[in-house]
């Protein structure tokens, strides 16, 4: 069975090298849907508390909320970079307190202190799908991965590979035999 979590994202970017209206610096809202496959935990009648998997997922995406997302090789990222150091925004702002921590994948690079986004790739629905089954493929038990944005739309499959040991009070993944969230420890 699945557990179905839906998150959104206000992000900016563009097709470098693209032949029409996307070539266009941009903003969107996308709409990101995680399916979580396991069995039904009984203690608490679910597969995974969709808080949870939002919480654990937030964690890391956040860094793409409210953020530039820039291919590698676009001739304005040392623009955009260049104005946030004139600006004195480059290495983080005291009002940008909503960023996850810094990460680097074969995708992407995470620079929550200007909330911008570097990846390899140009930026589709397609792509986003990549990058965040990359990032949470080792946190959650992903089935499928939708994502939207303006009138564009893609989904994935995928093979959940993990079989987590959760709690039987609320369902979240034990760590060592204990649950991080309240705290039950499994009987050996």
């Amino acid at each position: 069975m699945r557990s179905i979590t839906h998150l959104d994202l206000q992000y900016a970017h563009r097709f470098y090298g693209f032949q029409g209206e996307a070539q266009y610096l941009h903003g969107h809202t996308g709409g990101l849907t995680i399916e979580v496959e396991d069995t039904i935990e009984p203690g608490v009648n679910m597969v995974y508390p969709c808080n949870e998997v939002q919480k654990v997922a937030w964690e890391v995406l956040k860094n793409f909320d409210h953020a530039l997302i820039l291919r590698e090789d676009d001739p304005l990222l040392p623009a955009i970079l260049a104005v946030y150091e004139k600006q004195g925004i480059r290495n983080g702002s005291p009002r940008n307190t909503m960023k996850g921590p810094a990460f680097k994948t074969d995708l992407c690079t995470a620079y929550p202190e200007c909330r911008l986004v570097v990846t390899k790739e140009t930026m589709t629905v397609e792509g986003m799908i990549k990058i965040v089954y990359d990032l949470l493929k080792d946190k959650l038990n992903i089935a499928k991965i939708t994502f939207t944005s303006g009138v564009n739309a893609a989904t994935m499959d995928f093979t959940p590979t993990r079989t987590l040991d959760r709690c039987p009070l609320c369902g979240v993944e034990l760590k060592d035999g204990v649950c991080p969230k309240c705290g039950y420890r499994k009987q050996k």
